[in-house]
Protein backbone atom coordinates (compact mmCIF):
# COMPACT_ATOMS: atom_id res chain seq x y z
CA UNK A 1 0.00 0.00 0.00
CA UNK A 2 1.57 3.45 -0.97
CA UNK A 3 2.66 6.07 1.75
CA UNK A 4 1.29 9.41 0.51
CA UNK A 5 2.55 12.57 1.98
CA UNK A 6 0.26 16.15 1.81
CA UNK A 7 1.72 18.80 2.21
CA UNK A 8 -1.20 21.47 4.14
CA UNK A 9 -1.45 25.24 4.31
CA UNK A 10 -4.41 27.97 5.23
CA UNK A 11 -4.19 31.84 5.98
CA UNK A 12 -7.63 32.52 6.06
CA UNK A 13 -9.24 31.33 9.33
CA UNK A 14 -6.56 29.05 10.03
CA UNK A 15 -7.58 28.54 13.13
CA UNK A 16 -10.40 26.50 11.89
CA UNK A 17 -9.40 25.39 8.82
CA UNK A 18 -6.35 23.60 9.80
CA UNK A 19 -8.18 21.62 12.53
CA UNK A 20 -11.41 20.62 9.92
CA UNK A 21 -8.83 19.23 7.26
CA UNK A 22 -7.24 16.99 9.27
CA UNK A 23 -10.15 15.44 10.56
CA UNK A 24 -11.82 15.31 6.76
CA UNK A 25 -8.34 13.69 5.90
CA UNK A 26 -8.76 11.16 8.93
CA UNK A 27 -12.09 10.32 7.43
CA UNK A 28 -10.60 9.40 4.11
CA UNK A 29 -7.95 7.83 4.30
CA UNK A 30 -7.35 6.42 8.18
CA UNK A 31 -4.80 7.05 10.58
CA UNK A 32 -2.73 9.65 10.20
CA UNK A 33 0.71 10.64 11.22
CA UNK A 34 0.91 14.30 11.24
CA UNK A 35 3.82 17.05 11.27
CA UNK A 36 3.88 19.74 13.93
CA UNK A 37 2.18 22.99 12.74
CA UNK A 38 4.49 25.75 11.25
CA UNK A 39 3.53 29.55 11.42
CA UNK A 40 5.75 30.89 8.03
CA UNK A 41 5.34 34.05 6.13
CA UNK A 42 3.60 34.19 3.22
CA UNK A 43 6.03 33.56 0.30
CA UNK A 44 5.64 35.16 -3.44
CA UNK A 45 2.76 38.13 -1.86
CA UNK A 46 2.12 40.31 0.77
CA UNK A 47 -0.84 38.80 3.10
CA UNK A 48 -1.32 37.01 6.68
CA UNK A 49 0.79 34.34 7.70
CA UNK A 50 0.04 30.61 7.16
CA UNK A 51 -0.03 27.83 8.89
CA UNK A 52 2.02 25.06 7.21
CA UNK A 53 2.15 21.03 7.83
CA UNK A 54 2.06 17.54 6.67
CA UNK A 55 0.15 14.56 6.89
CA UNK A 56 1.40 11.09 6.07
CA UNK A 57 -1.12 8.01 5.15
CA UNK A 58 -1.76 5.36 3.76
CA UNK A 59 -3.86 4.29 0.82
CA UNK A 60 -4.38 2.03 -2.37
CA UNK A 61 -6.40 4.73 -4.11
CA UNK A 62 -4.55 6.01 -7.53
CA UNK A 63 -2.50 9.43 -7.23
CA UNK A 64 -5.51 10.86 -9.42
CA UNK A 65 -7.59 9.60 -7.34
CA UNK A 66 -6.33 10.96 -3.98
CA UNK A 67 -5.87 14.70 -5.76
CA UNK A 68 -9.68 14.34 -6.56
CA UNK A 69 -10.03 13.82 -2.96
CA UNK A 70 -7.70 17.02 -1.99
CA UNK A 71 -9.62 18.84 -4.47
CA UNK A 72 -13.36 18.60 -2.70
CA UNK A 73 -11.51 18.99 0.52
CA UNK A 74 -9.85 22.16 -0.56
CA UNK A 75 -13.61 23.45 -2.13
CA UNK A 76 -15.73 21.65 1.12
CA UNK A 77 -13.48 24.61 2.84
CA UNK A 78 -14.30 27.69 0.66
CA UNK A 79 -11.66 27.13 -1.83
CA UNK A 80 -11.85 28.64 -5.35
CA UNK A 81 -10.69 27.36 -8.10
CA UNK A 82 -9.96 31.07 -9.15
CA UNK A 83 -7.32 31.24 -6.70
CA UNK A 84 -3.94 32.29 -7.85
CA UNK A 85 -0.61 30.28 -6.84
CA UNK A 86 0.96 32.94 -4.82
CA UNK A 87 -2.47 34.33 -2.97
CA UNK A 88 -4.17 34.02 0.51
CA UNK A 89 -6.21 31.11 0.74
CA UNK A 90 -8.38 28.70 2.99
CA UNK A 91 -6.85 25.69 2.52
CA UNK A 92 -4.29 24.16 0.41
CA UNK A 93 -4.15 20.29 -0.11
CA UNK A 94 -1.02 19.14 -2.32
CA UNK A 95 0.11 15.35 -2.97
CA UNK A 96 3.71 16.41 -2.77
CA UNK A 97 4.94 12.00 -2.21
CA UNK A 98 2.94 8.81 -3.10
CA UNK A 99 5.28 5.66 -2.87
CA UNK A 100 8.58 5.89 -5.14
CA UNK A 101 5.79 7.50 -8.00
CA UNK A 102 7.32 9.91 -10.27
CA UNK A 103 4.47 11.58 -12.17
CA UNK A 104 4.21 14.19 -14.28
CA UNK A 105 0.59 14.49 -15.60
CA UNK A 106 -0.67 17.60 -16.11
CA UNK A 107 -0.97 19.40 -12.46
CA UNK A 108 -0.03 16.46 -10.81
CA UNK A 109 3.24 16.76 -10.10
CA UNK A 110 4.61 13.95 -7.61
CA UNK A 111 7.27 14.52 -6.28
CA UNK A 112 6.44 18.27 -6.08
CA UNK A 113 9.54 20.41 -6.53
CA UNK A 114 8.07 22.21 -3.42
CA UNK A 115 9.66 20.17 -1.34
CA UNK A 116 13.00 20.75 -2.43
CA UNK A 117 12.35 24.57 -2.77
CA UNK A 118 10.32 25.57 0.22
CA UNK A 119 11.19 25.14 4.12
CA UNK A 120 7.87 24.93 5.13
CA UNK A 121 6.95 21.64 2.95
CA UNK A 122 10.92 19.97 3.31
CA UNK A 123 10.88 21.18 7.63
CA UNK A 124 7.88 19.42 8.47
CA UNK A 125 8.44 16.35 6.11
CA UNK A 126 12.09 16.06 7.61
CA UNK A 127 10.46 15.49 10.76
CA UNK A 128 8.12 13.09 10.14
CA UNK A 129 9.97 11.27 7.40
CA UNK A 130 13.77 11.37 8.44
CA UNK A 131 14.61 8.34 6.88
CA UNK A 132 12.61 8.36 4.04
CA UNK A 133 14.82 9.03 0.61
CA UNK A 134 12.83 11.71 -2.22
CA UNK A 135 12.70 9.67 -5.21
CA UNK A 136 14.47 11.01 -7.22
CA UNK A 137 17.63 12.70 -5.78
CA UNK A 138 17.39 9.73 -3.59
CA UNK A 139 18.85 11.83 -0.50
CA UNK A 140 16.90 11.58 2.80
CA UNK A 141 14.43 14.21 3.94
CA UNK A 142 16.89 14.80 6.87
CA UNK A 143 19.55 15.39 4.46
CA UNK A 144 17.88 17.81 2.45
CA UNK A 145 16.76 20.12 5.29
CA UNK A 146 20.08 19.83 6.66
CA UNK A 147 21.80 21.09 3.74
CA UNK A 148 18.54 23.79 3.14
CA UNK A 149 19.64 27.09 3.12
CA UNK A 150 17.98 28.66 6.31
CA UNK A 151 18.97 32.06 5.68
CA UNK A 152 16.83 34.90 6.91
CA UNK A 153 14.48 32.25 7.33
CA UNK A 154 11.43 33.34 9.73
CA UNK A 155 8.86 30.33 11.22
CA UNK A 156 7.43 29.57 14.25
CA UNK A 157 6.44 25.86 15.66
CA UNK A 158 3.35 25.94 16.92
CA UNK A 159 2.87 22.07 18.18
CA UNK A 160 3.24 18.98 17.79
CA UNK A 161 0.79 16.57 16.85
CA UNK A 162 1.31 12.71 16.38
CA UNK A 163 -1.77 10.57 14.39
CA UNK A 164 -5.45 11.56 14.12
CA UNK A 165 -7.84 8.56 12.78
Amino acid sequence: MPIGYISIGSNIDKEVNIPSSLTALAHAFGTLTISSIYETEAVGFVGDSFYNLIVRFESNLTAKEVAKILRQIELDHGRTRESQKFSARTLDLDLILYGDQIISDGRLQIPRDEIERYAFVLEPLAEIAPQEKHPISRKTYQELWQAFDKTGLKRTKINQHDSRE
